[in-house]
């Protein structure tokens, strides 16, 4: 049997650091961003299924959840500046992106193939898509509120983009999100220890 080398470059996504170009006072890796998103994608959908008649399965948006950066194992991650600094390189940079999706394909068995390309190659706009961007976006928003908590004002400029496209894409489980779990995000682990608040 053929050996692969897929999980070996999966288990690498803890190398991957993000935000490369700011000054972060708690460092955020690839692997630590993907689980966050996947517990929020998994909240997303099941806001919808529980609050406004959805009809998705939780799991599998925490799975193409888990999978939505795993390209950057091989490319890194390209700070978003520079990723959209113009269309060409905007362009570019999704090319680059996709041959690595097809890469990492590619080293998994022919068998199992099938099963991880929704996961490593899906870029349709079905609602799984959508749920997991948002949930990508409000993760990446959640990473500015802590920072910022910590007396960062590097990530100030980050947080008001990352609000305009939250806005842009708001739905119901956005709202929910926001109203009732997004407020702890700025407070000391004191204040959300504490029955008081």
């Amino acid at each position: 049997m053929k050996r692969s080398h897929f999980f070996a470059h999966m288990a690498r996504m803890k190398l991957i650091q993000r935000w490369p170009l700011m000054r972060s006072i708690e460092q955020e890796n690839v692997a630590e961003h993907s689980l966050q998103v996947a517990m929020v994608a998994h909240a997303l959908a099941v806001i919808r299924n529980t609050n406004f008649n959805g009809n998705l399965d939780p799991a599998q948006a925490a799975m193409q959840a888990l999978f939505h950066d795993a390209s950057e194992v091989l490319t890194g991650d390209l700070p978003t500046p520079v990723k959209y600094f113009n269309e060409d390189i905007a362009r570019a940079y999704k090319d680059i992106e996709r041959n690595a999706e097809q890469s990492l394909l590619k080293m998994l068995p022919p068998e199992l193939q099938a099963t991880y390309a929704p996961l490593l190659c899906d870029h349709g706009q079905d609602d799984y898509s959508r749920l997991v961007k948002s949930a990508d976006i409000l993760c990446a928003y959640l990473k500015c509120e802590e920072e910022i908590s910590a007396g960062n004002r590097e990530f100030a400029p980050a947080k008001k983009r990352l609000t305009e496209m939250l806005e842009a894409r708001m739905n119901d489980e956005i709202r929910y999100f926001l109203e009732v779990f997004v407020p702890s995000f700025s407070l000391s682990l004191d204040e959300i220890s504490s029955p008081e608040f």
